[in-house]
């Protein structure tokens, strides 16, 4: 019997899309001459580019338990003492658009860093064009590891002379999930905010607890942001969350987008559905204001 690799929900949602038409896309040299992942389908020419004016931005190397992991950060220039923010990837590694995120969020006043927490692999996720060559890679990552890997990003963030005591996540697709499992993990986070995050996993030894058997465990508010046709996260399973939150007394908000697929935040691909992209972003800086992340 041949290993089929473990399709999670935030990859049926990624792979069963509308059919849409190719006019509008950049060629696939463009795309990877800019930098985006060709993994989650051709990119889209009008993407969002945020431009470093007034910012400190580039890599970092973090220091873990077994060696030094790569990061992108970006932080307003001259600003002491500046929030931060942990920006959890999707499945496809550290590309264009999870790099743009980081500058939109600098901009907004945070020291923003995106760790590449897939490195250890030795395979850079960016140039692998298909998601069924990256999700053995992707769904092999401990649950413990991870979260190591973001306590040393906050670690390497506070020696940089950003303000830990407001320390605020954002996780989209697969780093949606991440965001749940942080809040749950995290007794210094402020607060969380999940751009589709899978509220159930797949049975996977690595991954003990799904955010929704984490419920109990939440350490932190948490706001989760879901589309209504996402294809793969059912408004079922998302309800079962809030309802698991609710019922431990942990406070959670959820908005889900009518008509919205997985992804909808996504500016490079045919999934970004503007209006509710745009309302979801208002929507994550409101709810870091309200739980003292930005000011």
């Amino acid at each position: 019997m041949s290993a089929v690799p473990l399709l999670t929900s935030d990859v049926i949602g990624l792979t069963k899309v509308a059919p849409f038409s190719r006019r509008g896309f950049m060629t696939a040299t463009a795309a990877v001459t800019a930098g985006y992942t060709l993994a989650a389908g051709p990119v889209r020419a009008d993407v969002i580019t945020t431009d470093t004016r007034g910012l400190n931005a580039g890599d970092a190397k973090i220091k873990v338990a077994d060696g030094e992991m790569p990061g992108y950060f970006a932080r307003p220039e001259g600003v002491a003492n500046p929030p931060v923010v942990l920006v959890a990837m999707e499945i496809f590694g550290l590309h264009e658009y999870i790099k743009d995120v980081t500058r939109r969020l600098a901009k907004l006043g945070a020291f923003a860093v995106a760790p590449d927490y897939y490195f250890r692999k030795g395979t850079d996720l960016t140039k692998i064009t298909d998601i069924p060559q990256l999700l053995p890679i992707v769904n092999s990552k401990p649950d413990a590891e991870l979260l190591s890997d973001l306590d040393s990003t906050v670690a390497w963030a506070k020696s940089q002379g950003g303000d830990t005591s407001r320390l605020g996540i954002i996780g989209f697709c697969r780093g949606g999930r991440t965001v749940w499992e942080y809040s749950a993990h995290s007794p210094t986070l402020k607060a969380g905010v999940a751009f589709y995050g899978p509220p159930v996993d797949p049975p996977n030894p690595l991954w003990p607890k799904s955010p929704t058997q984490l419920a109990p465990e939440m350490k932190a508010p948490v706001l989760g942001l879901y589309g209504e046709a996402d294809t793969g996260i059912p408004v079922a399973s998302v309800e079962a969350l809030k309802a698991a939150l609710a019922e431990n007394k942990k406070t959670a908000e959820f908005k889900i987008y009518p008509g919205a697929p997985h992804g909808f935040h996504a500016d490079y691909r045919a999934s970004y559905r503007k209006e509710a992209a745009d309302d979801a972003w208002a929507q994550m800086q409101a709810w870091f204001k309200k739980y003292g992340v930005l000011s």
